[in-house]
């Protein structure tokens, strides 16, 4: 046996003791994961850039959206904000042909 390799020997091991430890394992990976992980929920406020990020568009679009009403920002100073739920809300159904 080559000692470089990383190789691992079950010796007396029931299936059910190998399927606990898999388990144990998954489930360390995934609270690892989880306590990382913070979606975007329809509270949370986009900035300009982040709203033509997520549309696909150049920011002045979001602009010419914002005169003409079909998007709805909110400021606070000098900064513009959208809620990600105005934004969802903004969008329609296109009639497929």
């Amino acid at each position: 046996m080559n000692p470089n390799t990383n190789t691992t020997t079950l010796i007396q091991i029931s299936p059910e003791q190998l399927q606990e430890v898999i388990m144990q394992g998954v489930k360390s990976q995934l609270d690892s994961f989880l306590e990382n992980y913070k979606p975007k929920k329809s509270t949370d406020l986009l900035t300009r850039d982040e709203v033509a990020e997520l549309l696909q568009v150049n920011p002045s679009t979001i602009w010419n959206w914002c005169n003409k009403g079909k998007l709805k920002p909110l400021g606070i100073g000098a900064r513009v904000y959208f809620r990600l739920s105005d934004i969802e809300a903004s969008l329609i159904p296109l009639n497929a042909a």
